[in-house]
């Protein structure tokens, strides 16, 4: 059975995007270093960041309000003025930080668009992806784009079957275990586990060893003669 269709996660497996939520976690826990320790800054972020998911989704706006929900909390609502102005200039930053591809992003991408059918499948805010996206000069590469709200088993199986020949055929490639490969592998596809520097901590899973349709790559370069293996 040949493989017709492509998916690819966005953040931190074509551009870079975790380093610079971890910059902004690190300028964040500085401006509370008069209220807690670094360690507990971390640990009730984290806490927040889980609870608000459901309600705010993911991307760098649910992010900037949950650490202003985070600084209420540590202080007590005492929080100054001025610290919530740094938040929230802080999350301006990262809606206007350029746009970094990944070595091997664009040669992989311009071989793989000769032979498949691409489909960018990424999570986040709908605006600051679509940015990402133009700002990165692969779109016109992508037969389809599709920000979904949550990657499961049903996110895969819709988008495969609506851009391509249904998830059989098709392979989703990213760096998380938890959303690109797991759900992806759930739905029938193939899944290419591509690991980033740095991952967060709500997307680490355990690995599916030994599943027939799971691979694991060094970088993305290596994508198109994995495919070419298995096709």
């Amino acid at each position: 059975m040949p493989i017709t269709t492509v998916g690819l996660d966005a953040d931190d497996t074509l551009w870079h995007n975790e380093t610079i939520f971890r910059l902004t976690h690190d300028r964040f826990a500085s401006l509370l270093s008069d209220y807690a320790d670094a360690v507990m800054i971390d640990a009730r972020l984290a806490e927040v960041e889980a609870r608000n998911l459901r309600l705010y989704g993911y991307g760098v706006k649910g992010f900037t309000l949950s650490m202003i929900e985070t600084a209420m909390e540590l202080t007590d609502g005492r929080v100054a003025s001025s610290v919530i102005r740094e938040i929230l200039a802080a999350g301006r930053d990262m809606l206007g930080h350029p746009v970094e591809p990944l070595p091997g992003v664009d040669d992989a991408l311009n071989e793989l668009s000769t032979r498949y059918r691409l489909v960018l499948i990424t999570k986040g805010d709908l605006l600051d992806q679509e940015r990402k996206l133009a700002a990165s000069g692969l779109g016109e590469l992508f037969a389809a784009v599709e920000i979904v709200s949550e990657k499961d088993r049903d996110t895969y199986e819709r988008v495969f079957n609506r851009h391509g020949t249904g998830p059989r055929e098709a392979v989703m490639a990213g760096n998380s275990m938890r959303s690109d490969v797991l759900p992806a592998l759930e739905a029938g596809a193939w899944a290419v586990h591509i690991p980033y520097a740095v991952t967060w901590a709500h997307e680490v899973a355990e690995a599916p060893v030994g599943h027939d349709r799971f691979g694991a790559l060094e970088t993305i370069s290596d994508l198109p003669a994995w495919l070419a293996a298995i096709d």
